[in-house]
């Protein structure tokens, strides 16, 4: 078991499964509430405050997991594993900072041992729209590794309680995290974050870090587009008025330089991310995904609408 830290106090760092598992059983009786946060690294304070969220959550006294692992089921064929970030020292600070009792680093043998696994989870329906249509496969590997690394992190028997947090900002993943674990009968309750956003709108996230400062201007509108939607709903003027509200800001966007290149824009029921009729009321995802140079980014609101008025 190794342990890392530049600031403050050291923090266990298991880079294989078997050092987790002697982790695991060395831990003081009695049980505590545990709880996993799942990163693919490169950590940001969006990340910060899911383990903030569950530390929250298990109180002192209780555990939190943080996984460090980078998949490579859930990159396609156009997408590149090794340009990746991996940050690992950072991301410990991070997750120290943040509350986490330990960092699981595990190595691609420790989670697919047989190599490329020949059983997955299969995302359904629901994983080949919207984001599941623009990167096919990449659902069934994030399922695939998120079942997996639930099992792996699971405490020993007889804790009382076990939860996974996960950032709304991914909201289709949360969505079939969620019904993977409904369907499947998974022991976890599955906690959903808010979207942690930077000073001028921008949702936080690794690749932001590739966008140069033209191309930050243009992404805003990503944020301006969700925060129309979500006033026309606090309007109640129904789903028709969210939607080209946003798609009003994002057409102005195509036009700037460097453009904005939208891949869609989405109004869905948050259970299964199918589009909502035109009369809907209740709750709904206002979701954009769109590219800003080489850069392609997701942004979402969730929003209830309330239908339109007479």
């Amino acid at each position: 078991m190794g342990f890392l830290s530049r600031r403050g106090r050291d923090i266990p760092v298991a880079r294989s499964l078997a050092e987790f598992q002697e982790f695991r059983e060395n831990l003081v009786m009695p049980p505590r509430p545990w709880a996993v946060v799942m990163t693919m690294g490169a950590l940001h304070d969006g990340h910060a405050a899911l383990v903030r969220a569950a530390r929250e959550r298990v109180g002192k006294h209780g555990q939190v997991v943080v996984t460090v692992f980078v998949n490579p089921l859930q990159f396609g064929a156009n997408e590149d594993l090794d340009r990746y970030p991996r940050t690992l020292d950072a991301d410990v600070d991070v997750c120290r900072d943040a509350g986490a009792s330990i960092v699981f680093a595990p190595t691609v043998q420790d989670v697919y041992p047989g190599g490329d696994p020949q059983v997955r989870v299969t995302a359904g329906p629901m994983g080949t729209v919207l984001e599941g249509a623009s990167r096919p496969g990449h659902f069934d590997g994030m399922l695939t590794v998120v079942a997996k690394l639930l099992h792996l992190t699971a405490p020993m028997v007889g804790h009382p309680h076990i939860a996974a947090f996960f950032g709304e900002k991914d909201a289709q993943q949360l969505a079939l995290i969620r019904r993977m674990v409904a369907d499947l009968n998974f022991d976890h309750e599955i906690v959903g974050v808010p979207t942690v956003r930077e000073p001028d709108g921008l949702a936080l996230s690794s690749r932001n870090r590739y966008l140069s400062d033209a191309d930050r201007v243009t992404a805003l509108a990503l944020s301006r587009a969700l925060r129309a939607g979500e006033a026309e709903a606090t309007a109640s003027r129904g789903p028709q008025a969210v939607h080209d509200a946003a798609s009003a800001v994002l057409g102005k966007a195509a036009t700037a330089s460097p453009p904005l290149e939208l891949d869609y824009l989405a109004l869905v029921d948050p259970a299964t991310f199918t589009e909502v009729p035109e009369h809907h009321s209740g709750p709904a995802v206002l979701a954009v995904a769109a590219r800003v140079g080489t850069t392609r980014l997701i942004d979402n609101v969730p929003l209830v609408i309330a239908g339109a008025r007479s």
